[in-house]
């Protein structure tokens, strides 16, 4: 008679009650598991594809944003949200209002938009917006943006962490949080590039 093996301690609790980690993977698990994680890699890669795949600004043929000035048109902005965020549709209202042409694209999957246009964790808002060759994380107040795209900084771009009460789209009455918009760089290093 074979002893029963005594299961080892599971590291991860939530996934010790999966069928794969109660018992030893056989072939057929295996392949199966490998075959979801190659369909998810790429599912992943066709997404971030089709996010970069987007026109650029009609500020110049190099895709650098626009210099607005009095008069002049802004860049078309696009919006990734989640559907059922009304604090970002409050925003996209806002940035309509101040000129910007937008598109908005509903999905679910905002993790993965975030991670193609290099949002750093810390800086990470509710909804992200691409205008030109800049990414905008969150709550940014439009007239930052028109001074970020006339700046021209060498930037990724810019970020409002949180949803500060406020900031535009989390308008309530008259509760208004102090926050700052931070300039972030490919390498993650950030410095306030206005405060409100």
């Amino acid at each position: 008679m074979v002893a029963p093996r005594t299961p080892k301690r599971c590291i991860l609790p939530d996934m010790c009650s999966h069928p794969l980690f109660s018992r030893p993977p056989d072939r057929r698990a295996f392949v199966a598991a490998a075959v979801q994680l190659g369909v998810a890699a790429v599912a992943a890669t066709v997404g971030a594809r089709a996010l970069r795949a987007q026109p650029p600004a009609r500020g110049g043929a190099t895709g650098t944003p626009a210099r607005p000035a009095s008069g002049a048109a802004l860049p078309p902005m696009t919006v990734y949200k989640d559907p059922n965020c009304g604090c970002c549709a409050e925003w996209v209202k806002h940035a309509r209002k101040a000129g910007f042409e937008v598109t908005v694209r509903d999905t679910a999957d905002m993790a993965s938009v975030k991670a193609s246009f290099g949002i750093p964790s810390a800086l990470e808002s509710c909804h992200t917006a691409r205008v030109g060759t800049y990414a905008i994380e969150g709550h940014v107040p439009a007239d930052v943006i028109v001074k970020l795209l006339r700046d021209q900084p060498a930037a990724r771009g810019l970020a409002v962490p949180g949803m500060p009460m406020g900031s535009p789209g989390m308008e309530q009455g008259g509760m208004k949080d102090a926050y700052d918009v931070v300039l972030f760089d490919k390498a993650g290093k950030t410095r306030v590039f206005a405060s409100r």
